[in-house]
C-alpha cells in the first residue's frame, strides 16, 4: 500500500508528466503518458472511481437510448402510428430488407404497416387458446442483440419451413394455432412440408387433364432402402436415374445413378439416413424451366447450366426470360388450386434436348426469384399482401361521426334516453295522409289536445297543451298578467332536467310540432341553455 500511495502521489505524478513534457514518448491510447520506475511486474492500478461511475451511466444511458431505438424506431422517431397500425412478420434472411418495399404503404387509408423480420432460427412463440400467438424474436442488429415480443397480424413466409437439415414445422403449428393469416395460407405451406405428398397431388392433375396437357416426369416412391434392393430389377432398364433422399431444396440430396451397382450403393446410404427416397428416369436437359405466378403476374424463365453440370441450379448458369405461353399458363393455374389456393408458387421443369418438357416439381411462397426483374417480384409480393391484409386485418371501428351524434342527440331529446341502435324503420311516423283518425271519445274535445308528451319530458311538473292552428301566438293566450298559462316549472341554473320516460308509442306529428315551438318560447330560454350544456357535455360541440 505504501509503494501504491508513492506511485500515486501528486508530486510523483507532476514530476511524470513534466517528465513526459520534456522527451518524445510513445504514443497511448489514453492521452497521458506514465513513466513509472522499473521495478519489475507489479499489480495493476484499481480504476478509478469517477470514471467507473462514468462508464457505469454511460453503459445504462446505451441500454435506454437501445430500447426506445427499439420501440420507437431509429432516432427515437416512430416510423408507425402504434395505435393505427397491423404488424407484418416476414420470415426471410437480412439479405432481402422488406420493409423498404412497405415504406409509405397505408391500409385502409391511414393505418401503417409495421415491419418485423427475422429467420426461423431467430423465431420462438406461444400460442393461447384466448388470446392468439405471442411471437419472440432474438435477432442481431449492428452486433447488438434485439428482443422483441409482439403479435403479428399477417404473416408472409420467404423461408423453406423445412430442408435438409432444419424443420420448423412447430413455428407453423404455432402460428396456425393463433389463427394468423399469411401468405401462402398456412394450411398449403404444411402441405408443401413433404415432396412426396405434392407430388401425390401433381399426379391427381396429371390423371384428370391427361399426360400432353400436363407432362409430369415419371418417378417412383420408396418409404425404406429395403424396398429398393428388393425392386431393383424394376429400376434396371430405365439407369440413368435420379435418386432424391428425403426433402430437401436447391439440388441437395440429388444423385445421378449410372448402373445398378451404384444403385446399391445409394441404397446403403439411404439406410444409414432413414429417410424415404424417390427415383426419377434421367432427363438429358437442353435447359431447365421456371414458371412463376404472383397474383395475375406471370414470368416464365430458361436456366441453363454452363460449368457442365447436369444440375441446372447448381454451379454457373445462363438465364433469361422466355415467352409465358398457353401452355406453361396451364401448368401453373392448374397448380395454384392446390391444397385450397396458393397465391404465389413456381412450376419446375426440363427441356430435354430430344424436345419433350417434362414437368418436376412445384414450389410455394418461399419459391426463389430470378433474374433481373427480382425487385419488380418482390413489389409485387407486397402489394399482393397489402392486398390480403385488407381482407383478413380489418380494424373495429369504434369512431362515431358528427352525423350519428346529431341523430343520438335527436333521439334522447324525443325518447329521453341514449339511442342503443339503428332506428327501426317500422318505427317511423306515418305520414299524413296515413294517419289514423282520433277515438270516438276525442272527437267532441276542444280544439286545445293534449301532448303526447309525458309529464316531465321539457323539464315541467304537469302536462302542457300543444297550441291548435286556431290559437293565437303564445303572448296572446288568456291568463293573469305576468303569468303564462301551463308554465313549467324553472329549474335552477346549470341543473339538467329529469331524464324522460319512454313513450309508449311513435310520436305524432302535432308533438313534434309542439316540442319545435315550445323551444321557441322566451321563458324556455334558461330550460334549453340547460339542454345545450347537457348534450355538449355528453356528444361534444357540434
Amino acid at each position: 500500500m505504501n509503494f501504491l500511495r508513492r506511485r500515486f502521489s501528486s508530486s510523483d505524478l507532476q514530476g511524470e508528466l513534466a517528465d513526459s513534457s520534456a522527451g518524445p514518448q510513445a504514443p497511448d491510447n489514453s492521452g497521458f503518458s506514465f513513466n513509472f520506475p522499473k521495478k519489475g511486474p507489479s499489480p495493476s492500478a484499481p480504476s478509478s472511481p469517477s470514471k467507473s461511475s462514468s462508464s457505469v451511466q454511460g453503459i445504462t444511458r446505451s441500454l435506454i437510448n437501445a430500447a426506445q431505438n427499439a420501440a420507437t424506431g431509429v432516432g427515437g422517431k416512430a416510423g408507425y402510428n402504434k395505435e393505427r397500425c397491423k404488424t407484418l412478420l416476414v420470415i426471410d434472411d437480412q439479405h432481402t430488407d422488406w420493409s423498404k418495399y412497405f415504406k409509405g404503404r397505408k391500409i385502409f387509408g391511414d393505418w401503417d404497416i409495421r415491419i418485423e423480420q427475422a429467420t426461423f432460427s431467430e423465431i420462438n412463440l406461444a400460442a393461447y387458446t384466448d388470446s392468439g400467438t405471442v411471437v419472440d424474436i432474438q435477432v442481431t442488429r449492428n452486433g447488438t442483440k434485439v428482443v422483441r415480443s409482439f403479435k403479428p397480424d399477417f404473416v408472409l413466409v420467404r423461408q423453406h419451413v423445412r430442408d435438409a437439415n432444419e424443420n420448423w414445422k412447430n413455428i407453423i403449428l404455432g402460428l396456425q394455432y393463433g389463427g394468423i393469416p399469411s401468405l401462402n395460407s398456412l394450411n398449403s405451406i404444411f402441405n408443401f412440408l413433404e415432396k412426396p405428398w405434392v407430388f401425390a397431388h401433381l399426379i391427381q392433375i396429371q390423371k384428370r387433364l391427361g399426360k400432353d396437357r400436363f407432362p409430369l416426369i415419371e418417378q417412383s416412391y420408396y418409404p425404406n432402402h429395403k424396398e429398393m434392393v428388393s425392386n431393383l430389377w424394376l429400376v434396371t432398364p430405365k439407369f440413368p436415374v435420379v435418386v432424391k433422399i428425403g426433402h430437401a431444396h436447391s439440388g441437395m440430396g440429388k444423385v445421378k445413378i449410372n448402373n445398378h451397382y451404384d444403385f446399391q450403393d445409394i441404397a446403403s446410404v439411404v439406410a444409414v439416413t432413414n429417410c424415404y427416397s424417390s427415383t426419377e428416369p434421367f432427363v438429358d436437359g437442353k435447359y431447365d424451366i421456371h414458371i412463376q405466378k404472383i397474383g395475375s403476374n406471370y414470368k416464365a424463365f430458361m436456366r441453363k447450366s454452363i460449368s457442365g453440370n447436369w444440375k441446372a441450379n447448381t454451379g454457373s448458369a445462363m438465364l433469361e426470360q422466355i415467352t409465358m405461353t398457353e401452355r406453361y399458363k396451364t401448368w401453373v393455374d392448374e397448380c395454384s388450386q392446390l391444397f385450397g389456393g396458393l397465391d404465389m408458387l413456381a412450376v419446375e421443369g426440363i427441356h430435354g434436348k430430344d424436345g419433350k418438357e417434362y414437368i418436376i416439381e412445384v414450389n410455394d411462397s418461399s419459391m426463389g426469384l430470378l433474374g433481373e426483374s427480382q425487385e419488380e417480384d418482390r413489389r409485387l409480393i407486397a402489394d399482393l399482401v397489402l392486398a390480403k391484409m385488407e381482407v383478413y386485418c380489418k380494424p373495429v371501428q369504434t369512431t362515431i361521426s358528427k352525423t350519428t351524434s346529431a341523430g343520438a342527440l335527436m333521439h334522447y331529446a324525443m325518447n329521453g334516453e341514449p339511442e342503443r341502435g339503428l332506428p327501426d324503420p317500422s318505427m317511423a311516423p306515418p305520414p299524413p295522409q296515413a294517419q289514423q283518425p282520433p277515438p270516438p271519445q276525442m272527437r267532441g274535445a276542444p280544439p286545445q289536445r293534449q301532448m303526447s308528451t309525458p309529464t316531465g319530458a321539457m323539464g315541467g311538473g304537469s302536462p302542457r297543451s300543444a297550441p291548435g292552428p286556431d290559437r293565437g301566438p303564445p303572448q296572446q293566450r288568456a291568463g293573469p298578467p305576468g303569468q303564462r298559462p301551463n308554465a313549467p316549472d324553472s329549474l335552477p341554473r346549470g341543473q339538467a332536467p329529469p331524464p324522460m320516460p319512454r313513450p309508449q308509442g311513435p310520436a305524432s306529428p302535432g308533438t313534434v310540432e309542439a316540442i319545435a315551438r315550445e323551444l321557441q318560447e322566451p321563458d324556455q330560454e334558461d330550460t334549453m341553455k340547460n339542454l345545450r350544456k347537457t348534450f355538449a357535455g355528453i356528444f361534444g360541440d357540434m
